[in-house]
């Protein structure tokens, strides 16, 4: 893929994802969300099950799948349907951007790489300066972050 096609590809994702942002400390309840609206409507086990078309014990074993995170999105996405609610499914960065995770990234490798190689010139009494070493990795860093190279999760 072309640099131009990976940078607007990241600005996409980035977009998708920013609608998520708002979501980042929200909590999934402890005893998990099909429970807490089911008790939130006064749904009993029985009435969510006859409109799974499940028993009332599979839909305490689909609230306990849910808890201990073992649940598809398939079982979720039905659920919801039956307590008329929608699934949404996404990813929500911790802290950053893909962008800004892609340039952490590159500057991390790029500070390992500049240092070691800094390493080397010390032992040969070729120091380099703070300030030159400091050009050095954002220099890098710029390059990886253009051309993302493979290694670059590793």
């Amino acid at each position: 893929m072309d640099i131009l096609k990976q940078k607007l590809l990241i600005e996409q994702v980035d977009r998708k994802l920013a609608v998520f942002y708002p979501l980042r400390s929200v909590q999934m309840p402890q005893k998990g969300w099909v429970h807490t609206i089911r008790t939130a409507l006064k749904m009993s086990l029985r009435q969510l099950g006859n409109r799974l078309k499940i028993s009332p014990q599979s839909v305490k074993e689909l609230e306990a799948r849910e808890a201990n995170g073992s649940i598809t999105l398939k079982g979720l996405r039905e659920a919801g349907a039956a307590i008329d609610m929608k699934l949404v499914y996404g990813f929500v960065p911790k802290e950053k951007t893909i962008e800004e995770m892609i340039e952490a990234r590159a500057l991390e490798i790029a500070t390992e790489i500049v240092m070691r190689t800094s390493q080397t010139m010390q032992l040969e009494n070729q120091k380099n300066s703070k300030s030159r070493l400091k050009k050095a990795i954002k220099n890098r860093a710029d390059e990886i972050k253009i051309k993302m190279p493979k290694y670059l999760w590793d």
